[in-house]
């Protein structure tokens, strides 16, 4: 009983919020259609960029040189998970031991392309974390549109009415995309359904954009 009393108050005692520029949460496709390749490539590609000296420099001169990421992946409605936890990331070696946990971990996603689930899975994140930013991001980075869940566009409106912005990344592969809507290419779906918030956009990743340069040349634009 003595240990579990003397643990009490600091248990009652709220955390003071942590101050970075930039509470980022990654949302990355680990759905059906994304086979180990691409969950890898995401993966590597993220754990590089934000190891990149172009980001590095850009975390560098922010008010408090420092952010705080969050990395999930996705599935159907039920399949949320944290691959990698809050980390603050604010100089090269923080940046490189996220990247090196971020490959280490088991795949855990299952089901089909609730972007919408993931968002909310994300906001709750932000609002149950210890980390307050200038700004708060999510980046979603996927292959189609949503299928499970709520509709993608009342999940976005929540987040922004929050005061998050919610960007996305298609990951356009030569014969193996969905076709988001007849008709429409997966940019468009993503630029109408999905982004939202001050300064949103949407970023393509295809055959003559790697992965990691795209998330990037985003993660820049984003920050900066």
């Amino acid at each position: 009983g003595l240990a579990a009393a003397a643990a009490m108050p600091r248990a009652g005692r709220a955390q003071r919020p942590i101050p970075v520029d930039v509470v980022r949460a990654l949302a990355a496709d680990g759905s059906g259609s994304i086979d180990n390749d691409e969950l890898r490539l995401q993966r590597e590609g993220y754990g590089a960029a934000l190891a990149s000296p172009e980001v590095l420099s850009v975390i560098a001169r922010g008010i408090n040189g420092a952010i705080a990421v969050i990395y999930t992946e996705w599935g159907g409605p039920t399949s949320q998970h944290v691959i990698v936890d809050w980390t603050v990331i604010r100089d090269e070696a923080s940046a490189k031991a996220f990247a090196a946990e971020l490959i280490a971990r088991p795949r855990a996603a299952r089901g089909y392309n609730s972007i919408s689930a993931a968002i909310d899975f994300c906001v709750n994140l932000m609002e149950t974390g210890l980390y307050r930013g200038l700004k708060r991001v999510i980046d979603v980075s996927g292959d189609g549109p949503n299928i499970g869940g709520r509709a993608v566009e009342a999940a976005r409106d929540d987040a922004v009415a929050k005061g998050i912005t919610v960007n996305a990344l298609a990951i356009l592969r030569p014969g193996g995309q969905v076709p988001a809507r007849i008709g429409q290419p997966l940019p468009d779906y993503y630029r109408e359904a999905v982004i939202g918030g001050r300064g949103a956009f949407v970023e393509v990743a295809d055959e003559n954009r790697s992965f990691a340069d795209a998330v990037r040349r985003k993660i820049v634009t984003e920050i900066a």
